[in-house]
C-alpha cells in the first residue's frame, strides 16, 4: 500500500513509518523542514517538504496514497489556537477529498467530546468533526493520553529540585501514552485498513496518578522527589518561559483545570482501553539513562 505520513521525524510518525517501511508499504513522510529530507530518504521513504497550511501541497502529497495518518503539529506560539487547528483540519480535509485517499488514522486526544472547557485537548472537537466531513471516506480518530515525554520538560525540576508537578492534585489517575505504541496502534489499522464509517478509539499505555508518577522517579533517580500541585499562574508563566505564546499557556493550564475539577478523563473512563505495551516506569528509567549518557 501506499500510505502518506503527516508529522516528519515525530515521536510518533518516525516510528510508524518505520514500521510500515518494515512492512512493505511505500510511504511518503510530510515534513516542513528540507533538512530531514536525508533522514527520511535513509529510512526508505519518500519525503515531501512543504507546511501543512498549503492544501495545494498537501493534495500533492497525498495523491496516489492508499491512506493516510494525520496529526496537528505543535503550536506552542499560536494566538489563536482553535482557530488555526480548524484552519489546518480544513485544509487536510480538501486536501484529502481531492486526491481521493481511501483511509484515514487521525491523532487526536483525550478530551475531544468536548467543544470546550478542555483546554488544548477541546481544539481537537474540531479536528474530527472537520474531517468527518469527508462523506465516504473511514476515518478512525485516536483520543491519545497525555504523553510520556512531556515528562522530558520536568528534567530539570526532577534532578535539581526533586520535584515534578501540575496544576492539579497527585491523587488524580492520569491516562498516559507511550508515542511508540500510538503508533504501533495507528500502524495496525493503516496496515491493513479494514475499518468502515467514523469512529474513536482511546489510546494509553498507563495510567498513574501525579504522586505515583514522583515515585517511579524518586525510584530511578535514587533520590526523593515529590509531586507537586503548582497555582494556576506559576504553570501559565512556567510555559511562557520555556516558549509558549500567553494564549497557549492558558489553554495548557486549562487542560489542568480540567483534570483538577474531573472533566478532562469522564469520557476516557467509560471507553478507555489500555491497549499499548510500555509502561510509565519502563519509559522514566529510559529517560534518566538517556540523560546520563547525553
Amino acid at each position: 500500500m501506499k500510505i502518506t505520513i503527516i508529522g516528519s521525524l515525530g515521536n510518533v510518525s518516525r516510528p510508524l513509518a518505520a514500521t510500515l517501511i518494515n512492512k512493505g508499504h511505500q510511504v511518503t513522510l510530510i515534513t516542513q523542514d528540507a533538512r530531514k529530507a536525508e533522514q527520511i530518504a535513509a529510512m526508505g521513504a519518500v519525503a515531501a517538504v512543504g507546511s501543512v497550511t498549503d492544501s495545494a501541497f498537501l493534495t500533492t502529497a497525498f495523491t496516489g496514497a492508499d491512506a493516510a495518518y494525520t496529526m496537528i503539529p505543535p503550536l506552542a506560539a499560536a494566538e489563536n489556537y482553535y482557530g488555526e487547528v480548524a484552519a489546518i483540519a480544513t485544509g487536510y480535509r480538501q486536501a484529502l477529498a481531492a486526491a481521493g485517499v481511501k483511509y484515514v488514522v487521525n491523532l487526536s486526544s483525550i478530551g475531544a467530546e468536548q467543544p470546550s472547557g478542555n483546554g488544548l485537548s477541546s481544539a481537537f472537537y474540531q479536528v474530527e468533526d472537520i474531517l468527518n466531513q469527508l462523506p465516504d471516506t473511514p476515518i478512525v480518530h485516536l483520543r491519545a493520553g497525555m504523553f510520556y515525554t512531556n515528562f522530558y520538560g520536568n528534567l530539570e525540576m526532577i534532578l535539581q529540585q526533586q520535584i515534578v508537578g501540575n496544576n492539579f492534585p497527585g491523587d488524580i489517575p492520569l491516562g498516559l501514552v507511550h508515542p511508540h505504541d500510538i503508533a504501533d496502534t495507528a500502524a495496525a489499522l493503516l496496515a491493513a485498513p479494514v475499518f468502515t464509517g467514523k469512529s474513536f478509539r482511546y489510546i494509553t499505555s498507563d495510567e498513574q496518578t501525579g504522586a505515583g508518577i514522583a515515585d517511579i522517579f524518586s525510584r530511578v533517580t535514587g533520590q526523593p522527589v515529590s509531586w507537586v500541585p503548582f497555582p494556576d499562574e506559576a504553570l501559565q508563566q512556567g510555559a511562557m518561559q520555556n516558549g509558549f505564546s500567553a494564549h497557549m499557556a492558558s489553554l495548557l493550564m486549562q487542560v489542568g483545570v480540567s483534570i483538577r475539577e474531573g472533566r478532562l478523563f469522564t469520557a476516557y473512563e467509560k471507553n478507555k482501553e489500555i491497549a499499548g505495551r510500555r509502561k510509565f516506569d519502563a519509559f522514566a528509567a529510559e529517560m534518566m539513562k538517556a540523560v546520563v549518557n547525553s
